[in-house]
C-alpha cells in the first residue's frame, strides 16, 4: 500500500503529524507528506516520509496565493504520479478537509479519511468527528487509527536525529530563549525576552538565542552581551540539534516549541491564547505554561493583538521565567 498524509499549514504544525505519519508508516510500503512551503523543512525531518510534495495551497497560510487552474492541475499531476492507494487529510479544527479531498480524489486516490463536520458527499471514505478537546497530535492519531492505523509506539514527537551542535553551541546544558513567533500576537515582547536573557545569566544559566534568517535584529537585541546569539545561523535540523542540547527551551508558541518536544527538551511556554493551549501545548516532554489563558484575546485566533499592552504575556516577568526554568530543569 501507498499512502499519502497531507498537512498544508506551517512548521509546526507538521511536526505535530509525525506521530500520526508514524502510524501510517508502520503499515504502508511508502509514505508521501504533502505539505506547505513553511512545513516543508519540519516534513524532511520526519521518521517514516519517504518522499515530500511542497505546494502552496490558497486555503491556507497567512498570505495564501491565489488560486491558478495551472498550479492546480500540477499539484493534481504530481499527487497522480505518487499512484497512492490511502490518504490522510491533516487540519487543524478550525480547517476543512474538503478542498485537499476534491483534488486527491481527481488525482486517483481512492480511499480518503479526515476530520470533518461538514457533509463531505463523496469525497470522504471515512469521516471521522474528532474530540472536543484533543491535542492536535492527538486528534491526528484518532484520525489515523479510525483510518486503519492504529498507533505504534508511544505517540511522542520525534526527529530524525540531529547533526551535533557543539561547534556552534559549546557543551549541553544551556537555556535556549527563542523570542520569534509566526504571528506578533503569539510573541513575547523583545524588551522582555532581553530581560530574561539579562536574569538567567544572572542566575547562573548558559544562554543560546535562536532565530531565522530573517531575525538577526531581534536575537542581537535579545542576546545583548549575556546571550550567545544564534539568529539566523541554523537550517531546522542545526536548530533541531541545538535544541537537543538544551537542558530548557524558552518559547512562544510557535515551530521551535515543538522541535524541542521533538528531541525530548522540556519547554517554558510563553502562551498566547489567541489559540487554546489544551490544543496547541508542547506535547510529551515536561513544560510550564506561562501567560493569562483567560485573557480578552482567548480563542480569537487575532495575528495582532487586539488587547493594548499585550498584557496576557507582557504581564510574564523575567523573574517568572527564571523561575519556570529551574522547575525543568531539576525535573529533567
Amino acid at each position: 500500500m501507498k499512502a499519502l498524509v497531507t498537512r498544508l499549514d506551517n512548521f509546526g504544525d507538521v511536526l505535530l503529524a509525525g506521530p500520526a505519519v508514524r502510524a501510517v508508516a508502520a503499515r504502508a510500503e511508502t509514505v508521501t507528506l504533502l505539505c506547505g512551503p513553511q512545513g516543508a523543512p519540519a516534513a524532511r525531518l520526519l521518521p517514516g516520509v519517504d518522499e515530500v510534495l511542497v505546494w502552496d495551497a490558497p486555503w491556507t497560510g497567512f498570505q495564501p496565493p491565489e488560486v491558478r487552474r495551472e498550479e492546480i492541475d500540477a499539484l493534481v499531476a504530481a499527487v497522480a504520479a505518487v499512484e497512492a492507494d490511502t490518504a490522510l487529510i491533516l487540519t487543524s479544527f478550525h480547517q476543512s478537509p474538503l478542498p485537499a479531498a476534491l483534488l486527491l480524489r481527481l488525482a486517483g486516490v481512492r480511499f480518503l479519511a479526515a476530520d470533518s463536520e461538514d457533509y463531505p458527499g463523496s469525497l470522504l471514505d471515512v469521516r471521522h468527528h474528532r474530540a472536543p478537546h484533543a491535542h492536535e497530535v492527538e486528534a491526528a492519531l484518532d484520525l489515523a487509527e479510525a483510518a486503519g492505523f492504529p498507533r505504534t509506539d508511544d505517540g511522542r514527537l520525534r526527529v530524525l536525529p540531529p547533526p551535533p551542535a557543539g561547534g556552534l553551541t559549546g557543551p549541553p546544558g544551556y537555556v535556549v530563549v527563542h523570542p520569534g513567533a509566526s504571528v506578533p500576537a503569539r510573541a513575547w515582547s523583545p524588551e522582555r525576552c532581553a530581560q530574561a536573557v539579562r536574569a538567567l545569566a544572572a542566575a547562573g544559566h548558559r544562554v543560546v538565542v535562536t532565530g531565522g534568517a530573517g531575525e538577526r535584529e531581534l536575537t542581537a537585541y535579545v542576546a545583548g552581551d549575556r546571550g550567545l546569539d544564534l539568529g539566523g545561523r541554523t537550517d531546522a535540523a542545526e536548530l533541531a540539534g541545538v535544541l537537543a542540547g538544551a537542558a530548557c527551551a524558552v518559547t512562544g508558541n510557535t515551530g521551535p516549541a515543538h522541535l524541542a518536544a521533538a528531541v525530548g527538551t522540556p519547554v517554558v511556554s510563553l502562551f498566547a491564547p489567541v489559540v487554546p493551549a489544551e490544543r496547541w501545548r508542547p506535547y510529551g516532554v515536561p513544560y510550564v505554561l506561562l501567560g493569562d489563558q483567560r485573557a480578552p484575546c482567548a480563542g480569537t485566533r487575532a495575528r495582532q493583538c487586539p488587547v493594548p499592552g499585550h498584557p496576557c504575556l507582557d504581564d510574564v516577568t523575567a523573574l517568572d521565567v527564571v523561575a519556570a526554568v529551574g522547575k525543568l530543569v531539576e525535573v529533567a
